[in-house]
C-alpha cells in the first residue's frame, strides 16, 4: 500500500486567500486614486502661492525689464523667469493665469483633476 504524503493547499485554502486579497485590493486602490488627485490639487495651490512670491519678487526688486509688473499675464512670463519661475508648468498643473486688478494681483491655477485655486496677492 502506497501512503499519499503529499503536501499543499486545499482548494478551500486557497480561494480564502484569493478573497482576502480582493478585499484588501477593494478598500486599497480608491484610497490611492485619492491620494493622487490630492497631489496634483496640492501641486497646483503649491504653484499659485510660489508665482505670487515670484510676482512679490519681481516687483519688489525692481527687475522687470518693462519697469513695471503690471504687464504680466501668464505664469511663465519672462518678467517671471528671470525672478526663477520655470518656463513651463509643473507636473500637476495644467493652466496657469495672473491678472492684475486695483493694485491687486490674482494668480489662478487649474490642477490636472480638474479643480481651480486662486491666490490674491
Amino acid at each position: 500500500m502506497r501512503k499519499n504524503k503529499t503536501k499543499g493547499f486545499t482548494l478551500i485554502e486557497l480561494l480564502i486567500v484569493i478573497a482576502i486579497i480582493a478585499i484588501l485590493a477593494a478598500v486599497l486602490i480608491p484610497n490611492v486614486l485619492n491620494a493622487r488627485k490630492r497631489a496634483t490639487d496640492s501641486a497646483a495651490q503649491a504653484y499659485a502661492r510660489q508665482v505670487a512670491t515670484w510676482i512679490a519678487a519681481a516687483d519688489t526688486a525692481g527687475t522687470a525689464t518693462s519697469g513695471s509688473t503690471n504687464n504680466i499675464t501668464t505664469c511663465t512670463d519672462s518678467e517671471l523667469v528671470s525672478e526663477g519661475a520655470p518656463s513651463s508648468f509643473p507636473q500637476g498643473v495644467t493652466n496657469c493665469t495672473v491678472s492684475y486688478s486695483n493694485g491687486r494681483w490674482t494668480v489662478t491655477t487649474t490642477s490636472q483633476a480638474g479643480n481651480s485655486f486662486t491666490v490674491v496677492y
